[in-house]
């Protein structure tokens, strides 16, 4: 009887010692998740920080140099088609239909659009070129489709 006793009161302080020892006040706990959050908050700037330099490289002298020509190149197919279209437009005798040549002018304003924004990107600015390089072979490919869709004679 006197072990059970003598174990009752051993397990007793040991468990009184753990309560005590393992609890916090409320204050040192509202503390403790402050600082958490804070470090979080800090890190997460520090992250976002990285991504965006990360994002915003500039494109190597070589890269842009390679981008600009094959887009001059497309760009001034572009304009050779266009000219073609508003030979035959004119070879042809007939008078073209308005929307037809509306919808020349439009293609031909578009590819001088598209020429003037690969002439105004700055390559050593803070912008973004893997965002300005997607973006612009986007609007290309479209402008090729609007003339493949252009010459498409859909009048039976």
């Amino acid at each position: 009887m006197k072990k059970v006793i003598f174990m009752l009161v051993v397990i007793s302080a040991f468990t009184t010692g753990i309560i005590f020892t393992g609890c916090q006040t409320s204050d040192q706990k509202v503390d403790e998740a402050k600082t958490k959050v804070q470090d979080a908050k800090d890190d997460l700037k520090e992250v976002q920080q990285d991504a965006n330099e990360e994002a915003v490289k500039a494109a190597t002298a070589e890269e842009w140099t390679i981008f600009k020509s094959e887009s001059d190149a497309k760009i001034k197919a572009n304009e050779t088609l266009i000219a073609n279209m508003k030979d035959k437009m004119k070879a042809s005798g007939k008078k073209m239909d308005a929307v037809y040549e509306k919808n020349i002018d439009l293609l031909e304003q578009r590819n001088k659009d598209m020429r003037n924004r690969i002439d105004a990107y700055d390559n050593n600015s803070k912008s973004n070129w893997a965002s300005f390089k997607r973006e612009f072979n986007h609007d290309m490919d479209e402008l090729g489709i609007a003339f493949r869709d252009l010459t498409v004679n859909n009048k039976n």
